[in-house]
C-alpha cells in the first residue's frame, strides 16, 4: 500500500494542498483492483441500499464506482477535497456531508460503507476508531459490509526502519517519505517532502494504527463478523508477509 489519504480538519493540510493532492498521492496502481473489489462487494450484496464512502476526498474510487452504476454516498471532513470532486465528471452527482466520518453523519442504511488508503488510521484514538465501527454499523441493513484497509503493525515497522522511500507522483513530481513508528502509543507519522513544478512541499500526519485482532474486537463489539481478510485489494491471501490487508465486516442477517 502507498500513502495513506489523510483528511485532517478543515484548515489542516488537505484543504491546503487540495489542489495537489490526485497528483501526489493518486495511487493509480492500487485504484483498479479497490474499485473492482468494491463493485464485486456491493454487486453481491444485491444493491439493495447505495454504498457508502468514509473519506471520500476527491473521489478517487468513488467516480469510479458510480461510472459502474453504482449509488455512491460520501462523507469527508476536507470541504477543500470535496471540491475537487465538484469539478470531476460527475463529481457533482454524489452526495456529499461534511463531517467527522468517525460519527457516520448521514441518514439511511447502506450495503457497504467502505475506507481506503488507510484512512481508518487518519481517526486519533481507539474511543473514536471503536466510534466509527458502532455508527457504521447502525447505518448497514442485515447482510451488509464495512470493508476497511490497513497496515500490519509489524510490516509498518520493519518499513520504517528501512527509512525513507522515494515514489513519483503524476507530472513529474517527486515525492520522499519518511515513517516513524511509536509503539508505546500505536502511533505513526509520515512527513512528505514533495517537489512540484520547482517548489518543495512538506506534509505532516500522524495516524493511529491497529492490528487485525483489535479491529475484530472492536468490530465484535459493534454487532459485526469477519467476513472476509485478504492481503491486498486483489484479493490475494493474507498471509505471515503481508505489509497490510483488507478486511470485510458484515452485520448478521
Amino acid at each position: 500500500m502507498t500513502a495513506a489519504s489523510p483528511r485532517p480538519e478543515p484548515g489542516g493540510y488537505a484543504e491546503t494542498f487540495a489542489a495537489f493532492y490526485d497528483v501526489w498521492f493518486g495511487k493509480p496502481a492500487v485504484t483498479g483492483p479497490t474499485v473492482d473489489t468494491l463493485a464485486g462487494l456491493a454487486n453481491g450484496c444485491g444493491r439493495t441500499a447505495p454504498v457508502l464512502e468514509l473519506g471520500v476526498g476527491t473521489g478517487r474510487v468513488a467516480l469510479p464506482l458510480r461510472a459502474r452504476g453504482i449509488d455512491v454516498h460520501g462523507v469527508d471532513g476536507s470541504p477543500g477535497m470535496v471540491e475537487r470532486l465538484r469539478e470531476k465528471p460527475g463529481g457533482a452527482d454524489v452526495p456529499v456531508t461534511i463531517g467527522d466520518f468517525a460519527d457516520v453523519p448521514v441518514e439511511g442504511v447502506f450495503s457497504v460503507i467502505y475506507l481506503t488508503g488507510g484512512t481508518f488510521a487518519e481517526l486519533p484514538s481507539q474511543r473514536r476508531q471503536s466510534d466509527c465501527f458502532a455508527a457504521a454499523a447502525r447505518h448497514l441493513h442485515p447482510g451488509g459490509l464495512l470493508v476497511l484497509d490497513a497496515h500490519v503493525p509489524e510490516a509498518l515497522a520493519l518499513a520504517a526502519e528501512r527509512g525513507p522511500q522515494v515514489t513519483h507522483g503524476a507530472g513529474g513530481s517527486l515525492v520522499v517519505r519518511h515513517r516513524t513508528v511509536d509503539p508505546s502509543a500505536q502511533r505513526y507519522t509520515s512527513d512528505y517532502v514533495i517537489t512540484s513544478g520547482g517548489r518543495t512541499h512538506h506534509v505532516h500526519v500522524t495516524f493511529r494504527y491497529a492490528g487485525p485482532g483489535e479491529l475484530d474486537l472492536m468490530a465484535a463489539a459493534a454487532g459485526l463478523r469477519l467476513r472476509h481478510r485478504w492481503g491486498s485489494w486483489s484479493g490475494t491471501p493474507f498471509a505471515r508477509d503481508s505489509a497490510y490487508h483488507v478486511s470485510v465486516y458484515e452485520r448478521p442477517a
